[in-house]
C-alpha cells in the first residue's frame, strides 16, 4: 500500500513541476517583452524540466492506474460459459401474464382491473 502511495506523491511532484515549468516560460517570455527581446527559444533548463515532468508523469500515471486490460475481447470471454455470455438481468421480467396461468396462482389484494387482465 505504501508503494501505491509513494507513486502518487511522485505523481503529483511530476504535475507540480510541470506547472512550473509552464509557469517560468510564461515568466520568460513576459521578460522578453519587457526588454524588448525577441523570441528564439526556451533556456535549456526549462526545456529539460518539461522533458523530465512528462517521463515522471507518464511513468508514474501508469503505475498508479494499474494493469490494463487486454484489447481482444475474446481473452475476456474465454473464462465465462455459454449462459453467463448471453445473461443480462436488466432484461429479467417477472410481472407477467404467465404467473395468472400458473394453478397456484392467487391473486393480490389489488384492483380488479389488473386480475381482469389475466382472465381468458
Amino acid at each position: 500500500m505504501s508503494g501505491k502511495l509513494f507513486n502518487k506523491i511522485l505523481l503529483t511532484i511530476g504535475f507540480l513541476s510541470l506547472a512550473h515549468a509552464a509557469y517560468s516560460a510564461a515568466h520568460y517570455r513576459t521578460f522578453l517583452r519587457l526588454t524588448e527581446q525577441e523570441f528564439t527559444k526556451l533556456p535549456l533548463d526549462i526545456v529539460v524540466q518539461i522533458v523530465v515532468s512528462l517521463i515522471m508523469i507518464i511513468y508514474y500515471v501508469v503505475q498508479v492506474v494499474g494493469n490494463f486490460k487486454e484489447i481482444r475481447a475474446t481473452v475476456d470471454m474465454q473464462a465465462k460459459s455459454w449462459d453467463t455470455l448471453g445473461n443480462f438481468p436488466s432484461f429479467y421480467h417477472f410481472n407477467h401474464r404467465g404467473k395468472a396461468l400458473s394453478p397456484s396462482y392467487v391473486p393480490e389484494n389489488g384492483s380488479d382491473e389488473e386480475t381482469a387482465s389475466y382472465e381468458f
